[in-house]
């Protein structure tokens, strides 16, 4: 098993390095695309106020494949929503490409787990076209074509003109992905986005956003409590303990993917991953 990174809260642990190269041979690593420094979110119930995430930091490179992995109540979702925009952090900051995030935008397009997300009186083709006319101010013909494009990206060309009530539940996830690529933002946000599938559709949709992956290189910020499903759809993962959320690790996963199911190395990585979310955190030992 080669998960090589492991970050935590009280103590850094560092894989062995392989032999240092040449002086000439060195490059920097590039700035990360987004960046999550120190960030704290509260949300207020009628009777306290909820720390959700405390103090999280977390680096994510174009193109990764990152993915925030918890049990229910570590922030994993407030932390998505934040990045979005919807939630502002009550300490740290969030930047993307050096900006800070201060409210929504189209660089950053969100595809949650509800299907009810498609307005039912518009057809597949008219639900990706509205916001390439909405927020980006293509023109209809232009929206069309671009939006028929990533119809056809997610295989639902047959499909263009039906409606969402005609559509499985599959079928209409892929639609809300397809309206976010169609925008192509800087970053895709996914929040449980196969949640609610049966196994055989989660699992198709998965190969289907690995295969989107490849094709478009688009940088992913996935939100999942499936160990299993990190390690497939994830390139890093970051987990979170709950009550509040807190960094409890990040790991590498790069060699991992759905025919990677089922192997002695994947099952270990499983089984280190379930120890390191569920042993006790340093505040709940003492």
């Amino acid at each position: 098993m080669t998960l090589v990174i492991e970050r935590d809260s009280a103590v850094a642990v560092r894989a062995p390095q392989p032999p240092a190269a040449p002086r000439e041979m060195l490059r920097p690593l590039p700035d990360p695309l987004l960046r999550i420094a120190g960030v704290s979110l509260e949300y207020r119930t009628p009777g306290r106020v909820v720390r959700a995430a405390h103090r999280i930091d977390l680096d994510v490179y174009e193109a990764d494949r990152f993915v925030l992995l918890g049990p229910s109540g570590c922030g994993k979702s407030t932390l998505l929503k934040a990045v979005a925009g919807f939630i502002a952090p009550v300490e740290g900051e969030i930047t993307l490409g050096g900006v800070p995030v201060r409210k929504p935008g189209p660089d950053r397009i969100v595809v949650f787990q509800e299907f009810d997300q498609l307005p039912p009186w518009k057809t597949v083709v008219e639900n990706v076209a509205f916001p390439l006319r909405a927020a980006r101010g293509l023109r209809h013909a232009e929206a069309l074509e671009r939006a028929r494009a990533t119809i056809d990206k997610v295989g639902l060309t047959a499909f263009a003109t039906s409606y969402p009530h005609q559509l499985s539940g599959g079928m209409k996830q892929r639609v809300a992905i397809a309206r976010a690529l169609a925008m192509q933002p800087k970053v895709l946000l996914m929040d449980e986005p196969f949640a609610a599938l049966d196994a055989l559709t989660r699992r198709k949709m998965q190969e289907e956003l690995l295969a989107l992956w490849d094709e478009a290189r688009m940088t992913l910020l996935f939100v999942t409590h499936s160990i299993e499903e990190a390690l497939v759809v994830g390139s890093r993962v970051a987990l979170l303990s709950p009550h509040p959320g807190r960094v409890r690790g990040e790991y590498n996963c790069h060699e991992y993917d759905l025919s990677s199911l089922g192997s002695r190395s994947f099952q270990a990585a499983v089984q280190r991953l379930h120890d390191r979310l569920f042993e006790p955190s340093p505040e709940t030992a003492r």
